[in-house]
Order: C-alpha cells, then sequence, then structure tokens
C-alpha cells in the first residue's frame, strides 16, 4: 500500500464527504491510473449485487442494492495497473510513488504562486469561490485546477458616451458625432426640455465585487448614469441647465452616481462627469437663440441706463448738496447781520440814553450823509465873500456830456 501515501486526502476523510467536490476530483484521478480503459458499465460499483443498471449515477440512490464505492479496492487495483509497468515486478514501485509525491508536491508548491502587478488586483478563486483580494506583489493560491487567479487592471480609465456616439469616419482621428436623442433629451424641474450629452469616466476600485457582483459593468454603469443625470437635471431649471449650472449638474451627478454604485456593490469608482453639451432640442433651437439675444439687449439697455444713473445721481447730489450748504450761509449771514443791526441800536440807545441832543444832531447827519450821498446835486458856498450864483450855468448837462460821474463839490 505504498502508493496511499501520495494520496492526499485520506479514506476515512472521503467516506464522509463522497458528495464534494474534492471527492470526486479523487475518484476520477483513481479511475485515471488503474480503471482508464474501462467503460462506466465496468466500474466497480456498477453490478454488485446483483442489481442491473437503472441509468442513475455511480452511486445513485434507489433499488437495486447500490452503494457507493469501496475506496480500498480502487487503491489496491490502481497499484495493480501501476505495476504492471513496473519493470522487474513491484521493486521499482517505492521510486515511482517517490517521484510521484515529488511532482504532486512541486506542482502544489510552485504552481500557485503569481505576480500581480502595481496596476492590478488578484482576485483569488478556490473551487471556483472568491475567497481573497491581493494588492501587487507576489502570492499564493490553491493551483489549478482547484484554484484559480483573476488580475483586471484597476488604474485604466474607462469612458462611456451617454447622449451622443462618435463613429469613425477613416479621415479624422475623432471621427464624427450622432446625437442618441432618447438618451440626450431631459425634462427640466420647470417642465422644458434639454439636450445633454455628457460622459462617464470610470475605473476599478474592488475587484472582486467588479467580477462578481455585476454582470455587465459598462451596461450598469450606463444606465445608473443616465439614471443619476435625469434626477439631478429634473432638480434644475431650464435656464440654469444650459447657462451657469453646468458645473455644479456634473458634480451632483458624480456623486449621486457613485452612492448608486456603491448600494450595488459594483466595486466601480467614477473618477468624473463631462458635460460635452447643454442646449435646447434643435428643432427649438433658433427660437432659444432669439430668446437669448432679447435677454442680452435686455440686460444691455439695463446696464446703460444704471450706468447713466450713476453718473447724473451724483452730480445731482452735489448741487443739493451745494445748495444747502449756500442756504445755511445765507442763513448764518442774516442771522450775524441781525445780531449786529441789534447790537447797534442798543450801542446807539445807550448813547442816546446818556447825552440824547449830541446823539439826535449825530443821528441826522448820518442820515443826511446816506441820503445825499446817493443824490444828483451841486453845493454852492455864499459865505466868505462870494459873489453868489451865476445867473445860469447848466453844470450837470455839462458832466453828463463829458461823461464824468456825478459826485459831491
Amino acid at each position: 500500500m505504498g502508493f496511499a501515501l501520495a494520496v492526499p486526502v485520506s479514506y476515512m476523510s472521503l467516506r464522509g464527504r463522497m458528495g464534494t467536490p474534492a471527492a470526486h476530483s479523487f475518484v476520477g484521478f483513481l479511475q485515471f491510473l488503474g480503471l482508464c480503459g474501462r467503460k462506466a458499465t465496468d466500474m466497480p460499483w456498477s453490478n454488485q449485487n446483483g442489481g442491473g443498471d437503472d441509468g442513475k449515477g455511480p452511486w445513485g440512490g434507489g433499488g437495486g442494492g447500490k452503494r457507493p464505492p469501496d475506496i480500498e479496492e480502487l487503491l489496491r487495483r490502481s497499484q495493480d495497473r501501476v505495476k504492471q509497468f513496473i519493470p522487474g515486478g513491484g521493486g521499482g514501485g517505492k521510486l515511482l510513488v517517490l517521484l510521484l509525491i515529488l511532482a504532486v508536491a512541486g506542482w502544489a508548491v510552485f504552481g500557485g504562486f503569481y505576480r500581480v502587478q502595481p496596476d492590478e488586483q488578484g482576485v483569488e478563486l478556490v473551487f471556483g469561490e472568491w475567497v481573497n483580494t491581493t494588492g501587487p506583489g507576489l502570492h499564493y493560491n490553491y493551483p489549478p485546477p482547484f484554484g484559480e487567479v483573476y488580475r483586471p487592471k484597476v488604474t485604466q480609465v474607462n469612458k462611456i458616451d451617454i447622449g451622443y456616439r462618435t463613429v469613425s469616419d477613416g479621415r479624422s482621428r475623432q471621427g464624427t458625432q450622432r446625437d442618441v436623442p432618447e438618451e440626450s433629451l431631459i425634462l427640466t424641474g420647470d417642465q422644458n426640455i434639454v439636450d445633454i450629452d455628457f460622459t462617464v469616466l470610470w475605473r476599478i476600485k474592488d475587484a472582486g465585487k467588479y467580477l462578481f457582483n455585476i454582470r455587465n459593468p459598462d451596461v450598469t454603469v450606463k444606465v445608473a448614469a443616465e439614471s443619476a443625470m435625469r434626477e439631478v437635471v429634473g432638480q434644475t431649471s431650464f435656464d440654469d441647465a444650459v447657462t451657469i449650472g453646468r458645473e455644479s449638474i456634473e458634480s451632483r451627478t458624480k456623486i449621486l452616481l457613485q452612492n448608486i454604485l456603491d448600494d450595488y456593490g459594483a466595486g466601480i469608482d467614477i473618477v468624473d462627469i463631462q458635460l460635452q453639451q447643454s442646449d435646447p432640442p434643435r428643432d427649438v433651437i433658433d427660437s432659444f437663440n432669439d430668446v437669448q439675444r432679447a435677454k442680452q439687449d435686455r440686460e444691455r439697455l439695463q446696464n446703460e441706463a444704471q450706468a447713466y444713473a450713476n453718473s447724473i445721481v451724483p452730480e445731482a447730489r452735489g448741487e443739493a448738496a451745494k445748495l444747502v450748504q449756500e442756504a445755511n450761509a445765507y442763513r448764518e449771514k442774516l442771522i450775524k447781520e441781525a445780531d449786529g443791526e441789534g447790537q447797534r441800536f442798543l450801542s446807539v440807545y445807550e448813547s442816546y440814553r446818556l447825552a440824547p441832543e449830541v446823539t439826535r444832531r449825530r443821528m441826522y447827519l448820518e442820515a443826511m450823509g446816506e441820503v445825499f450821498a446817493e443824490a444828483d446835486k451841486v453845493i454852492i458856498d455864499t459865505g466868505a465873500g462870494g459873489t453868489g450864483v451865476v445867473p445860469y450855468l447848466p453844470l450837470p448837462e455839462l458832466r453828463k456830456r463829458a461823461g464824468s460821474p456825478v459826485g459831491n463839490q
């Protein structure tokens, strides 16, 4: 029974797990060594206890007295078959067993190492089940057929166009764009329709979730991105969607799309959302442009009116302030003059009270001086031996002819 040492699974453990994949693999291995060339009807369990083949599995249930295969019998038959190929009988069996053990050990040790590049993630599978995700470097997993490793690129940025398609015409590198109305026409929050084309840039964040939680990543991202964009635009007015609200739409859509994919467990990271265009539908774009030009004219006229108001209002305010200041100065002047006249009257009254005759004479002379100062007059002194008045001398007329001012003489 030296060959039994090379078997990785014990007999007792297999008898308790005959329905597991490991047991089936072990039985197939024994069949290859000891019973290759036989038909299914020639298996040791095919017709035991006189039961016929009823078309069920090797150890299927039911009648006929069938039972699971005898592992010891399989081992014995395998050893007998191997000994037939060894020269000199069974003497070389130990060498063959040792070589077989070394081969299996080398396959188990060296066949399971794998390397993950810096731009990759390793996804380890054991019997088809995802068990671990590894980063860059050298790692180990069960070798095939028991284990398998997927290594998708996680730094590569993928691109999905929504609302348009780029068609290569063979003449230019960029090609031409074809509009897809069923994707690009979106209803806004104020019940208008806007034509939006945008691009989604994404990459793998968790390779295991990416491979096993979603079936078609491109379609999933496209449908989720279109849904997120419609929700965001549905909460935005038409004017904001086609003018100043583009950056807000991009950022809000990116956040919403990332939340949707995280809820799916997609293992995808949204790098960016880029709006390629956000315009009215082509059928009404001419009318929309007319409305925009009218709005621009209105804004221009409003700006001109505001500029004129900004220039004339300060000037008017300056004139008003000047008039107010002049009025205040005139008022102060009159008040000061009235105060001066009052003080002068009080001083004259005080003088009159002390010397009435002198004060009366002085006031008379001052009054006559003010009156005669403005009158056209000629004064002739008849005293001191004067000859008196010449019978007629038209002095005022002569002065007027000479153009000299009339004054006191």
